[in-house]
């Protein structure tokens, strides 16, 4: 393995993460991080029925705010899995690929029983990626015992993983281009890369809305043609 690309553990992400994870030969997912509230750790977002677009959200316990995703439990009193697919049944009206992926989505969340956000992630994107085709390397940072000491800003982070990983290239989304410092990865003998999604626009059959959940490209694209929009990026 040589290529590495990190980011916190999102629920059901847009396009580009998955990209991204196509793009690398090892996916990390960084559960070490602080959980950001109103992220993309616990929500995400559909079409809304009655127009625009509405989030999907795993309802978590009350925790501090300095604490990791690794250590945020999920809300037990909520029926948050049959809630979520129930958002999706206004699918079935307008999306050509709705049974084929409510079924998708029922198998992956369904039999789901951990406990915290970070682990239910790591299994959906697991589970997400075989579907797929995307037969990486996905691990949780929690789980691998880096060493941390040496970060001392933003862009950091990913050069020590990838480090005491022994990887040649590090790859992020370009939208986070400004937290990374191209020097201190060239000093370790690691390459800097770039992704940059190509635009994406499908018919959702009415006002097109951008960057909502895989779930959303897999209803109106279905799998195959999901699959191909997967690498419909560059490397900058």
């Amino acid at each position: 393995m040589k290529t590495i690309a990190i980011m916190q553990p999102y629920f059901f992400p847009y396009l580009g993460y998955w990209q991204l994870i196509h793009a690398a030969d090892c996916f990390v997912l960084f559960d070490d991080a602080q959980y950001i509230r109103r992220g993309w750790v616990n929500r995400n977002r559909i079409l809304n029925p009655n127009g625009g677009w509405q989030y999907i959200v795993v309802p978590l316990k009350k925790h501090l705010i300095t604490d990791s995703s690794k250590n945020v439990s999920v809300h037990p009193s909520i029926n948050w899995k049959e809630r979520i697919i129930g958002q999706l049944a206004h699918y079935k009206k307008k999306a050509r690929y709705f049974h084929e992926t409510n079924e998708i989505i029922c198998d992956i969340l369904l039999p789901i029983n951990a406990q915290t956000i970070a682990t239910i992630n790591y299994d959906i994107i697991n589970k997400m990626s075989s579907y797929l085709g995307l037969n990486k390397k996905i691990i949780l940072s929690s789980e691998n015992n880096f060493n941390y000491a040496d970060v001392n800003d933003a862009g950091e982070w990913a050069l020590r993983i990838a480090e005491q990983m022994n990887m040649a290239e590090y790859i992020n989304p370009i939208a986070g281009a400004e937290l990374f410092n191209r020097d201190k990865f060239t000093s370790s003998n690691i390459k800097l890369s770039f992704l940059k999604s190509h635009e994406l626009v499908y018919s959702q059959r009415g006002i097109f809305e951008s960057s909502l959940s895989i779930i959303d490209v897999l209803m109106f694209n279905g799998l195959e043609g999901t699959k191909e929009q997967l690498n419909s990026y560059s490397i900058e």
